[in-house]
């Protein structure tokens, strides 16, 4: 991951060449971009110092849930944003991705995606867990489907992890306000 002091990684995967090229082209600039065209290659350009993933869902080598599922259970933490034509729905909602967007996106919307995305990562578990939540609660009622047992549950998911987000915000809150401020204190 990023320390501040180098390049994020970016790897934008698309099963349609001329996609994962424009994505490269919009990103290059100011990130390192490595581009896939399936799932495969994506898991061979896969490696610790990947930051963000933009990850489409349907290939015909390995759908995106399933690179998704490959790169988690090797280990990688990277930020990965789903990026598809697929309009979300209820499957979504166990899928462990950080951001849900609907191409077509413009430049300004993926150097965006990914800065918030690099932002996240600097967050702890819980925030992280939180703010994915959140994409996917805004995922799912952008297309309506809210009426479902899974929707309730991401409600309830998101009330439970807000509660542990405002519990160590509280704790964090208590602490530093007994903290020593070096310097002179008039």
């Amino acid at each position: 991951m990023t320390d501040g002091t180098t390049t994020a990684t970016v790897l934008a995967v698309d099963d349609e060449p001329d996609l994962a090229e424009l994505y490269r082209v919009y990103l290059d600039s100011a990130y390192d971009v490595r581009t896939a065209t399936g799932g495969e290659a994506a898991m061979a350009e896969m490696d610790e110092s990947v930051d963000v993933v933009l990850l489409d869902r349907r290939m015909p080598d390995m759908s995106g849930h399933e690179v998704l599922s490959a790169m988690r259970e090797a280990g990688y933490d990277a930020r990965v944003a789903m990026l598809t034509a697929v309009e979300p729905d209820v499957d979504i909602v166990d899928m462990p991705f950080d951001d849900y967007k609907t191409k077509p996106v413009t430049k300004e919307d993926l150097l965006t995606l990914v800065e918030v995305l690099l932002h996240r990562a600097e967050f702890d578990e819980h925030s992280q867990e939180f703010f994915a939540l959140a994409s996917k609660k805004a995922a799912l009622e952008a297309t309506d489907a809210t009426n479902t047992v899974e929707y309730d549950d991401l409600i309830d998911r998101i009330g439970s992890v807000r509660e542990r987000v405002d519990d160590t915000l509280d704790h964090l809150s208590a602490r530093d306000a007994f903290v020593e401020v070096p310097g002179n204190v008039p």
